[in-house]
């Protein structure tokens, strides 16, 4: 009998299951109220209107071309209007700077394979978004973290890069309400984040997927709109951005994009050839066809369903959690990071949670690269309503409340 340990690539090693994923079984069980799954509430998905999109596409001049190959840079309507959108966050752009993905999870797989060589390092925040971790892991680098905030130089981390092998080859963050914490990077941080990514000759990796999220607040351009305005071309900008009709239309659909300069695009379009080709034809016509149609309408929808749902979370927080516990208090988005006291186990306490008072979340450990934080958790706000939140954050109170009295 083969042993398939013998015969796997030294990668296969780093691919571990995501916590969030098996989590997410949990959301079937009617008997759990879940915080787990940081995802879109399906009963705000415009399903009329994909019916709509899909039939017309299906029964007009188009239908073959949706059913058939396509290019690999994606359908050019669908580049088009995403053209017209970033002119609106100061991007300038043209559709060849534009490329699209089965979902931004793919583009960053394909940013880890375009940069990453093994004992290579990434920056990445502290905690940081778990899919992340897992798309680069697959191309062996090692972690260092980007903290902003501090006084790091950097010849600091040209140095710690090198006596791990490799160099420092990008900087990966989220920088609105990010995935876990919820939280956004100010303006500061971000030309600071630009000054040093000029410093190391690195690009920027901007996760965008939770961008048009805001609830309260003054929006801030985004990094690559900074980039922008400082180099005068997109063709010139180091930053690379994400982004995903997930969070706003249906992640169902599996359709993301990359914005970059041309350079970058053209070796993503490689990776498309050889990988699947092409994203789904019919899907990015049908999310054309509806972004064209009703985005405006359809994120002020979910913009004001999801900022009651977040300041039920944050008002029963206030009212449930015991003297000690930490949390983040975000402008848009899906998250809320909560920190626990010194020496309580996030991990621990779900399995305590589930047990004992139905109420599910995820550990914060799994969104950090060197294992740390096992003291924090990540609950979502995004599919529950008002009056479950309220039950839900309580029944969290009382297990953290038990939990330090046992401590």
């Amino acid at each position: 009998m083969l042993s398939w340990e013998q015969v796997f690539a030294t990668r296969a090693s780093r691919m571990k299951a995501s916590e969030i994923r098996e989590l997410l079984k949990l959301l079937e069980r009617p008997d759990i109220i879940s915080f787990a799954g940081g995802i879109p509430d399906p009963a705000l998905f415009p399903k009329d209107a994909f019916a709509q999109a899909y039939a017309e596409v299906l029964s007009g001049p188009d239908a073959a071309a949706g059913l058939q190959y396509s290019v690999s840079e994606g359908y050019p309507p669908l580049r088009e209007w995403l053209v017209g959108q970033l002119a609106k966050l100061a991007i300038p752009c043209t559709i060849d700077n534009v490329f699209i993905v089965s979902g931004s999870q793919q583009g960053l797989d394909y940013l880890g394979k375009l940069f990453l060589s093994p004992k290579d390092t990434a920056l990445v925040t502290r905690p940081t978004y778990l899919g992340a971790l897992q798309a680069f892991n697959a191309y062996e680098p090692t972690y260092d973290e980007l903290n902003l905030g501090g006084n790091r130089t950097p010849d600091a981390y040209r140095a710690t890069a090198a006596q791990a092998g490799g160099r420092v080859k990008f900087a990966y963050l989220s920088a609105d309400f990010a995935n876990p914490t919820g939280e956004t990077l100010d303006r500061a941080g971000r030309e600071k984040l630009l000054y040093l990514a000029a410093e190391l000759d690195i690009p920027v990796i901007e996760d965008a997927a939770y961008q048009s999220l805001r609830y309260e607040g003054e929006a801030i351009p985004p990094i690559m709109a900074l980039d922008i305005a400082r180099c005068g071309d997109i063709d010139a900008s180091r930053t690379i951005y994400c982004g995903s009709f997930s969070k706003t239309l249906a992640p169902g659909l599996r359709v993301g994009f990359i914005v970059a300069a041309a350079p970058i695009i053209r070796k993503l379009v490689l990776m498309k050839q050889a990988a699947d080709l092409h994203s789904s034809t019919i899907n990015q016509m049908a999310i054309a066809h509806v972004a064209g149609g009703i985005f405006d309408a359809q994120v002020a929808k979910i913009r004001a369903v999801y900022r009651e749902r977040r300041d039920a979370m944050l008002d029963a927080l206030a009212r449930h959690m015991p003297e000690g516990v930490r949390w983040t208090h975000p402008e848009g988005g899906m998250f809320i990071w909560i920190t626990l006291p010194a020496g309580m186990n996030g991990a621990a306490l779900l399995a305590r949670a589930i047990e004992t008072e139905k109420v599910a979340f995820v550990p914060g450990q799994a969104f950090h690269a060197d294992g740390g934080g096992a003291n924090t958790l990540r609950v979502s706000f995004s599919c529950a309503d008002p009056a479950t939140i309220a039950e839900g954050i309580s029944r969290l109170g009382r297990v953290i409340s038990l939990e330090r009295l046992a401590a």
